[in-house]
């Protein structure tokens, strides 16, 4: 009976990991900063977005209170 080899585990390359390689060979340097940039500023518009109707919640509250004291 033969001693059985052992077994290697390999890590799997995570799809993001993948992504980021397919990306930095199709892409330029400078069109990986462009995208970049352009997904930071998707991001900050979605955190405008919540901040105004977090406020928007927040007027409307005030109204309804000063609407009933009247």
């Amino acid at each position: 009976m033969q001693a059985a080899t052992p077994v290697r585990a390999h890590a799997i390359p995570s799809v993001t990991h993948a992504l980021r390689a397919v990306e930095s060979l199709l892409m330029g340097a400078g069109q990986r900063t462009a995208r970049r940039n352009a997904w930071t500023s998707v991001l900050e518009d979605r955190r405008r977005a919540k901040d105004r109707v977090e406020a928007q919640h927040v007027l409307e509250a005030v109204a309804g209170r000063a609407s009933r004291a009247t």
